[in-house]
């Protein structure tokens, strides 16, 4: 029943329906179940606990093929809040309504290896970087894009990359165009965009659980223990492996 909810977020009734049971009582038996399913599935949060106490090489180079990390953000819509504080700080000037944003890490494989709590929409992806982001081994390198900009003088002990950017001459230069990237700077960006591919794909896997691609009906109080199973579920597809 749980996971019919998660790949398809039919409502409480149908899933009544077709489990026989009172429309009452199908949340609840959800809410119950949840924390058993966690148990068996390799979170994120267990892959990351397990990633801090790495300590050879070879360790590392197991989790992390080719010493590779990537990371970025996804957005979901949610219903428009009643609060005239939230309807601001949960609207998103990308989307063009209200959302949610969680921010995840995937190895080379696509594993899902750090997962955020969701934050409000309108936050920028390199605030909720700020705010929340993976402890890595030094040896690892994590590929980022344009959203990031800035965390290599914010972070200057961090091992990443980001794509180069074409920079306004500022102020007071109207008409001024920016200077055009040179070639070597092009293909640099071209070969990121290629590797950071994975993150996309992953994201992408998640969304085919509609409770995380849909509008979320639920309390947002939930949302997290829900999207940590979904993550658990990726893990699981590409592992093969349960709890960690």
């Amino acid at each position: 029943m749980l996971l019919t909810y998660h790949r398809l977020y039919v409502t409480s009734t149908l899933l009544g329906f077709l489990f026989n049971l009172g429309q009452t009582n199908v949340l609840k038996n959800i809410r119950m179940l949840e924390p058993l399913v966690k148990e068996a599935l390799p979170l994120p949060s267990k892959i990351h606990q397990g990633a801090t106490r790495l300590r050879t090489l070879d360790e590392v180079e197991a989790l992390f093929p080719g010493f590779k990390a990537f990371l970025d953000a996804t957005e979901q819509e949610i219903p428009r809040p009643r609060d005239r504080a939230k309807r601001r700080t949960h609207y998103s000037g990308k989307k063009k309504r209200h959302t949610v944003k969680t921010q995840i890490t995937v190895n080379a494989d696509g594993l899902i290896l750090h997962k955020t709590p969701h934050a409000r929409g309108s936050m920028h992806d390199y605030a909720l970087f700020k705010w929340r982001h993976p402890r890595l081994p030094d040896e690892v390198c994590l590929g980022l894009d344009l959203g990031y900009d800035g965390v290599q003088s914010g972070y200057p002990g961090l091992n990443a990359l980001v794509p180069f950017k074409r920079r306004s001459p500022g102020r007071g230069k109207r008409g001024v165009k920016a200077v055009e990237l040179s070639c070597g700077e092009k293909g640099f960006n071209r070969w990121l965009s290629g590797e950071r591919v994975v993150v996309e794909h992953t994201i992408s896997r998640l969304k085919k659980f509609r409770v995380m691609a849909h509008e979320f009906r639920n309390s947002l109080k939930h949302y997290d223990a829900m999207t940590d199973i979904v993550c658990g579920l990726v893990n699981l597809r590409i592992t093969g492996v349960t709890a960690l």
